[in-house]
């Protein structure tokens, strides 16, 4: 996948996976799709991002004697992931017309 798409899923997935409730690090990485190749090296600058951008809210709480960090989408977070969520049908638009062109002449007539 094209590292500029396969960033804006990755940031789209991460955020979703926080939208129904908080979750650490390992767990996104469990919840995310394993085609997107989600490690912690990737993780983290991902939420730290989400965080500048006030789309996710982070607190520490300690777990078997480490701190662990939990992360939840804010109100602006949620409003994001609708507006990818409304995006779809102009991405799916987007592949659609690219498998009827490299099938057809472009004008979807067959070549």
């Amino acid at each position: 996948m094209d590292p500029q798409m396969k960033r804006g899923f990755v940031e789209a997935c991460v955020l979703a996976s926080v939208c129904g409730g908080e979750s650490y690090g390992y767990e996104i990485i469990r919840n995310v799709p394993q085609a997107l190749g989600l490690t912690e090296s990737t993780l983290y600058p991902v939420l730290k991002r989400l965080e500048r951008a006030g789309q996710v809210s982070v607190r520490s709480s300690e777990h078997n004697g480490r701190l662990r960090k939990y992360y939840l989408a804010t109100e602006a977070g949620r409003e994001a992931i609708e507006r990818f969520r409304a995006e779809r049908a102009e991405v799916r638009a987007v592949f659609d017309y690219i498998e009827t062109a490299i099938t057809t002449d472009g004008t979807g007539r067959q070549s």
